[in-house]
């Protein structure tokens, strides 16, 4: 039935300044809502109004960088009625206020969030390959959903592909995102015709981390994620990236990981 998914998200990608309803997309692509809602689920990760709503900010996201629109017109284009939920859930998902995000685009600052001390009951480790060739920055962070949104729980940075280790992971069910970032070199371009290169993305989960794994509440993953130009059936990044990484991070991790062999995937 994965036609009938890719089908409502493609309904999903050009109407999402429509008041689209559950009964609605279901009876556009000639199924039953229980069954559609289903399927739908089983194969984005999510149902089809999240769904919808991350369509909609990632389509504010591109308004705010590439037109001069006011907030209030971006906020009912992309199917808002209240300027202030739009504003809300922009901030929520995003990480800054709509017009910090326009103000601030090329200078967003990382999201790196480490839980406070003694709180963290698991350890998360694994190894970003890379999808090509080349030494892109990437992102890796734990969130709630299979979204990336909102802030991570636990994240960390690397200058390249290689291994990355989640310390301090508070218990609970969690979502492991990478995200490639950007080049230096693009950073501070404000052209409206610069488009920002193809961001690579993969995830993994849920993750469950419980007060009573191990024998100090702990669990160690050894996860492989692989970044790469996302698939029709995953939702847009929401989660505002910088540019670039200032680094001084995790060049010990070399030494403690090697890169797994193919038989590990």
């Amino acid at each position: 039935m994965e036609y009938i998914v890719q089908r409502a998200v493609a309904v999903i990608r050009d109407k999402y300044g429509e008041p689209l309803t559950l009964d609605e997309l279901a009876r556009m692509v000639l199924v039953s809502k229980f069954h559609f809602l289903r399927s739908f689920r089983r194969t984005t990760g999510v149902t089809p109004g999240r769904f919808l709503s991350a369509v909609r900010l990632a389509e504010a996201k591109r308004l705010l960088l590439d037109t001069s629109l006011k907030v209030s017109d971006i906020s009912a284009q992309v199917g808002y009625s209240s300027i202030g939920s739009f504003t809300r859930r922009f901030t929520e998902s995003v990480g800054l206020p709509p017009t910090q995000y326009r103000q601030a685009a090329t200078d967003v600052p990382l999201p790196l969030v480490q839980p406070a001390a003694g709180t963290g009951r698991g350890t998360v480790s694994g190894y970003v390959r890379p999808w090509r060739t080349g030494r892109a920055e990437v992102f890796v962070g734990l969130f709630d959903s299979p979204i990336l949104q909102g802030q991570p729980v636990v994240s960390t940075a690397l200058e390249a592909p290689g291994p990355f280790r989640l310390a301090e992971v508070p218990a609970g069910t969690w979502y492991l995102h990478a995200a490639s970032l950007p080049e230096a070199g693009s950073a501070g371009c404000r052209s409206r015709q610069w488009r920002q290169p193809v961001q690579l993305v993969d995830c993994t989960g849920p993750l469950v981390i419980r007060e009573q794994d191990g024998a100090h509440g702990e669990r160690h993953d050894r996860t492989i994620l692989t970044p790469r130009p996302a698939e029709w059936f995953r939702p847009p990044v929401l989660l505002a990236l910088p540019h670039q990484i200032p680094f001084t991070v995790h060049q010990q991790l070399r030494q403690d990981y090697r890169e797994p062999s193919a038989t590990a995937v």
